[in-house]
C-alpha cells in the first residue's frame, strides 16, 4: 500500500468508479484511491450491449439533458483518442406492427423534441416532407440528431429491407449508437492513472465515521492483511453492491436489482445486415411454435409458460468490425427484482427464446430456430431505482457520495454521472438537472406524484 492517507477513496472499479476517478483526477490535485477486489471492468461493465442514446422518455427532460452531456463527453474523448473505442452513430430503430404503438411513438417523440432530444422529422409519404438520411455505419460526426418517424412503407422497405412486413412504423432515433465499452473503460483508466489515480486490489471492509463525517476507510487485501486509509471523501461506486457498501454507512438506498442476459450468435448465413442499427421490436408477442411443439409444451408444466405472451423489447445488433459474423441478442422477458448472486444462473432456453423473438422483427432469422448457432450467454445485474433514474449525489454522511443505480445504461451515462458527481464533490456550479439525480427527489411531493403515473422507464 503506497500511502495511508488519500484525499478521495472510490469503492468500485467498474465503469462508474473509473469514470469518477478520471473526472475527479482532472480537477483534484491530490491522492485518489480506486479500490476493488476484482480486476477493473469485470463484474458488470463488460456485460453490456455497449449502446448509447439520448432518447429517453419521462415527464421532464432531465434524463435527456444528462445523457446529452454524457454523449458530449464521449464524443470529446473519441475525438481526442482518434476514436479508440469505435463510437458509431447508427441509431436505435424502434419498430412496431401496431398502429396504436405508432401513435405512441409520434406523441412521445414530440415531447422528446420539446425536451431537447432533437428535431423530429416525419416521413409519411406526403409531399414536402424532409428527406430521410440513412445513418453511416462508422463514426459519429456530421450525423443527424433527433429522430425520424417513418410510416411510408416504401421508405421502410428501401432502407430496412430485413424488417418484417408486419412493421407499420419505424422510429429511428439518431443521437444513438454503440462503442467498445472495454476500450472506453481502459482509456479512462489509463488517463486516470496518468493523472495520479492509484488502483488497489482490495475490498472496502469498513468505514470510519465520526460526528457523522467520513474519517477513514478500511481495506482488506487478498493476502489477508488490512490497511486503514485516512480520508475525508468516500465515493460508493460499487455497481450491484452499492447497497451492501451503503450499509457500512448505515444508509438504505432506494434501489433493487434485476438479472439481465445477452446472447451472442454467429450469423453465418448473413441474415442481419452488417450495417444495421440497433433493431428493437416494440410489441408483445407469442413465439412461433409448431403444432407439435405447442402440444409438447402444453403437456409439460415447467415449460407451459413459453406458450404465453412475451413482453416487448427483444433487440439485436451486429457486433465486430469488417469480416465479423457476430450478432447480439437481448430480451429481458423475465426481469424481476432479485438478489445479486454470482455466478449468475443462465436459463438454458434463453438463446432459443431470444432467436424466436428476433424472428418477429427480422423474419429471416427464423432459419436458425431449428438449427441454432452455438450461443454464448453472458449477463449481469441492472441495479436501479423504481423510475430507472441513476443516483449521483452526496449522501447523508458528510464526505460520502454515491454514483450508482446505473441500471442498463452505465456505459452511456457514466461520463455524465461522473461529471455531475465531480461538481457535487468540488462544490462547483451544478447543472439544472442535478436535483433529479439526488435521493432527496423522493422527499418532493410533486416528484412523488409524478411517480404514480410514470409508466415508461425507458428500459430495454
Amino acid at each position: 500500500m503506497p500511502d495511508r492517507t488519500a484525499d478521495i477513496v472510490i469503492c468500485g472499479a467498474g465503469i462508474a468508479g473509473i469514470s469518477a476517478a478520471y473526472f475527479l483526477s482532472r480537477e483534484v490535485n491530490g491522492t485518489i484511491l480506486l479500490a476493488d477486489e476484482r480486476p477493473p471492468l469485470t463484474l458488470t461493465s463488460d456485460k453490456s450491449t455497449e449502446a448509447y442514446r439520448n432518447w429517453w422518455p419521462g415527464p421532464d427532460g432531465s434524463m435527456i439533458a444528462l445523457m446529452d452531456r454524457s454523449i458530449d463527453l464521449l464524443e470529446e474523448l473519441a475525438r481526442a483518442s482518434d476514436n479508440r473505442f469505435l463510437m458509431n452513430r447508427r441509431g436505435y430503430v424502434y419498430t412496431t406492427g401496431r398502429k396504436e404503438q405508432a401513435e405512441c411513438y409520434l406523441k412521445s417523440s414530440k415531447i422528446a423534441e420539446q425536451q431537447g432530444a432533437g428535431e423530429l422529422r416525419i416521413h409519411s409519404g406526403a409531399c414536402n416532407e424532409p428527406a430521410y438520411l440513412p445513418s453511416s455505419p462508422e463514426g459519429f460526426e456530421e450525423q443527424p440528431d433527433g429522430a425520424d418517424f417513418i410510416t411510408d412503407q416504401a421508405l421502410i422497405r428501401k432502407h430496412f429491407p430485413c424488417l418484417s412486413e408486419q412493421v407499420v412504423a419505424v422510429l429511428h432515433t439518431r443521437r444513438c449508437g454503440w462503442f467498445s465499452g472495454q476500450q472506453l473503460g481502459m482509456l479512462l483508466l489509463e488517463r486516470a492513472r496518468q493523472n495520479g489515480v492509484r488502483v488497489v486490489n482490495a475490498r472496502v471492509d469498513g468505514i470510519d465515521i465520526r460526528h457523522n463525517a467520513i474519517r477513514g476507510v478500511r481495506l482488506a487485501f487478498p493476502d489477508g492483511h488490512e490497511e486503514c486509509i485516512s480520508t475525508g471523501i468516500f465515493v460508493n461506486a460499487a455497481g450491484p453492491y452499492i447497497q451492501p457498501v451503503a450499509s457500512l454507512l448505515d444508509i438504505h438506498l432506494p434501489v433493487f436489482s434485476e438479472r439481465h442476459l445477452k446472447v451472442v450468435f454467429k450469423d453465418h448465413l448473413g441474415l442481419l445486415p452488417r450495417d444495421a442499427p440497433l433493431l428493437i421490436w416494440d410489441d408483445p408477442q407469442c413465439l412461433g411454435w409448431t403444432s407439435e411443439e405447442r402440444a409438447m409444451l402444453e403437456e409439460t408444466e415447467e415449460l407451459r409458460w413459453m406458450l404465453g405472451i412475451f413482453p416487448p423489447g427483444v433487440h439485436t445488433r451486429p457486433e465486430g468490425g469488417k469480416g465479423s459474423q457476430v450478432i447480439l441478442g437481448l430480451w429481458p422477458y423475465d426481469a424481476e427484482p432479485t438478489d445479486e448472486v454470482y455466478p449468475i444462473h443462465f436459463d438454458p432456453l434463453y438463446p432459443e427464446i431470444v432467436m424466436r423473438g428476433l424472428a418477429a422483427i427480422v423474419p429471416a432469422l427464423a432459419a436458425y430456430v431449428s438449427n441454432l448457432p452455438k450461443p454464448s450467454v453472458d449477463g449481469g445485474y441492472y441495479t436501479k431505482t423504481r423510475e430507472n433514474r441513476l443516483l449521483a449525489c452526496p449522501l447523508p454522511v458528510e464526505g460520502a457520495y454515491l454514483i450508482g443505480a446505473l441500471s442498463g445504461f452505465g456505459l452511456m451515462a457514466a461520463c455524465g454521472a461522473a461529471d455531475l458527481l465531480t461538481a457535487h464533490i468540488l462544490k462547483t456550479r451544478l447543472p439544472p438537472y442535478a436535483a433529479f439525480f439526488r435521493m432527496e427527489r423522493y422527499d418532493d411531493p410533486a416528484y412523488r406524484a409524478k411517480l404514480e403515473c410514470w409508466d415508461d422507464t425507458g428500459q430495454l
